[in-house]
């Protein structure tokens, strides 16, 4: 391939942006107590999106090597690890979904069937008050259970794959900031329950449209369009 082609962007990945950021605290550039340049500044001038910027500091919070003050910005408060954690990107978890879910949702409206195990974990995500671990446990289990109503395997063994994804902690940071707000767990269990009814009552095209509309909407709230 020429050249001219390639559209190679480095950086991309939020983990070389995190690394980069953590290079340049270790050398002094970035000084403990100093503020990072916003999100949209520090995409700018890395040429890269916004989202992965998003991950990359939501990373290195994690890691206690800065913190986000509310109204403030991002502060440098700690030295970076030798071998920081590489979770997997929560952009592209959500893009596989959005690729993928609405298919499973089609598949299991084809079979049109209630299930019991869908049914607790809709229950659970609709408890008040909610309570954040259970109501995200639920929420992982009920993607997953949704594969298992299809009935096909392969599927099944793709949505434990997503479930473990969501487990770990930099998707469970940013999923938990996104669920903040009040009122965002209430809707993202109603779009849950529509899913869910969807399939129940063999609307296969209903199902799909629920659950990009869901999806989308969870790349939102997490600040990941």
């Amino acid at each position: 391939m020429s050249d001219e082609r390639t559209t190679f962007r480095p950086l991309q990945r939020y983990e070389q942006i995190a690394e980069r950021l953590a290079d340049d605290i270790r050398s002094g550039v970035l000084a403990p107590g100093e503020r990072l340049p916003s999100e949209r500044d520090l995409a700018r001038t890395l040429e890269v999106s916004r989202a992965s910027v998003r991950e990359a500091l939501a990373s290195l919070a994690l890691q206690g090597v800065v913190e986000t003050r509310h109204g403030a910005g991002t502060f440098v408060v700690g030295l970076p690890p030798s071998e920081p954690p590489h979770d997997a990107s929560p952009s592209a978890v959500l893009e596989a979904r959005l690729a993928l879910e609405p298919a499973i949702a089609r598949l299991a409206a084809a079979r049109g069937q209630a299930d019991e195990v869908a049914e607790k974990l809709l229950a659970a995500m609709e408890a008040e008050p909610v309570d954040i671990a259970t109501w995200n446990a639920s929420d992982r289990l009920f993607h997953r259970q949704l594969a298992a109503m299809t009935g096909n395997p392969v599927l099944l063994a793709f949505a434990d794959h997503v479930a473990a994804l969501m487990d770990e902690p930099l998707w469970q940071r940013l999923r938990d900031d996104s669920i903040a707000e009040p009122g965002r767990t209430r809707i993202h269990v109603a779009e849950h329950r529509m899913i869910y009814e969807a399939i129940v009552a063999g609307d296969a095209e209903a199902a799909a449209f629920y659950s990009i509309q869901h999806i989308n909407r969870v790349r939102a709230y997490m600040e990941l369009s």
